[in-house]
């Protein structure tokens, strides 16, 4: 998936982040890191150094996906909380990426090396809105962004990765029709497509669709089992049929691939551990999630109601 700002709810600090530095341990010479708004619009990208450090300016507050790509390996994908919480005096965030290919599942690797035929035949100069329109989402213009890419498909109403960007920015805009309307016209482009289908997985559930978004998230987590969004997404899905088994499955396999996931699967875990009855796991979920979340606007609430339960 390119430059794809993940779907799932919107939060509101205030902060912003002077720097955001990295080290990928092992250094694996210069490598490809993409920083994309897991609840915004943003998207940006730069090129580590020779010895693995990266980093990126002006942030604001929220949670990120951070993607690192060795060329013939695979990608490294992982949550990164821009929040004050994690920040050091000088408002900077420091974090290690370690990059492990063992977990890597084949058929992922297979799917993210391999260009569709929509996409070669894609002419220059909607690539070059394309790409235009990244470097906008890199400077918060969004709207001069959406032209770019609503060029983009004009110029090449086949251009299913600028259909899928039109609909996570107008997911993130909370323009939920619109984004149903972009991820179903890349999926008509491009039938299978995994990041649409993912993305439309996401805008059913958010709009309370849930019978309807079963499939799509199904198939996502079957195309890429290694990806915490679908699991988290999958999770969630079968938390809201009332399949509370198959939710705290794949709720617990997201928190396993990306335990600071900005989904919270920890929440959702703690609310299947209420009702099953068991309510030192659901503290103990509560606990992971404002250590990994401590700035969300309720984070001092749960700590409080914590205590409380703890107390008594």
């Amino acid at each position: 998936m390119m430059a794809v700002a993940r779907p799932v709810c919107v939060l509101g600090w205030a902060l912003c982040v002077s720097a955001l530095f990295g080290q990928i341990d092992p250094p694996r010479g210069r490598v490809l890191v993409m920083l994309d708004g897991a609840t915004s619009p943003y998207t940006a990208h730069t090129l580590s150094d020779s010895k693995g450090r990266f980093r990126f300016r002006d942030l604001a507050a929220g949670p990120y996906t951070l993607r690192t790509f060795v060329p013939g390996l695979d990608e490294t994908r992982r949550t990164v909380e821009v929040s004050q919480g994690f920040a050091d005096s000088g408002r900077r965030i420091n974090l290690t990426i370690p990059f492990d290919l063992s977990g890597s599942s084949r058929r992922a690797q297979e799917r993210k090396h391999t260009v569709s035929a929509q996409e070669l035949s894609v002419p220059e100069s909607a690539i070059r809105e394309y790409r235009e329109a990244q470097v906008l989402l890199g400077k918060n213009e969004v709207a001069a962004a959406i032209m770019r890419l609503e060029r983009a498909v004009e110029i090449a109403p086949r251009f299913t990765v600028a259909w899928n960007n039109l609909g996570t920015i107008a997911y993130h805009l909370r323009r939920f029709a619109d984004a149903e309307r972009y991820f179903r016209s890349a999926l008509e482009q491009e039938p299978g497509a995994y990041a649409p289908a993912l993305n439309l997985g996401g805008v059913l559930v958010t709009v309370g669709r849930h019978a309807e978004a079963l499939e799509y998230n199904l198939y996502a987590v079957r195309q890429d089992p290694e990806d915490a969004l679908g699991q988290a997404q999958l999770g969630m899905n079968y938390f809201s049929l009332n399949k509370l088994d198959l939710a705290m499955e794949h709720l617990k396999e997201a928190k396993r691939l990306d335990p600071s996931h900005f989904s919270h699967p920890q929440r959702y875990l703690a609310q299947i551990y209420i009702r099953l009855g068991d309510e030192k796991a659901a503290l103990a979920e509560l606990d992971d999630f404002v250590r990994r979340h401590p700035d969300t606007p309720d984070a001092a609430e749960i700590r409080a109601r914590l205590s409380e339960l703890r107390g008594r």
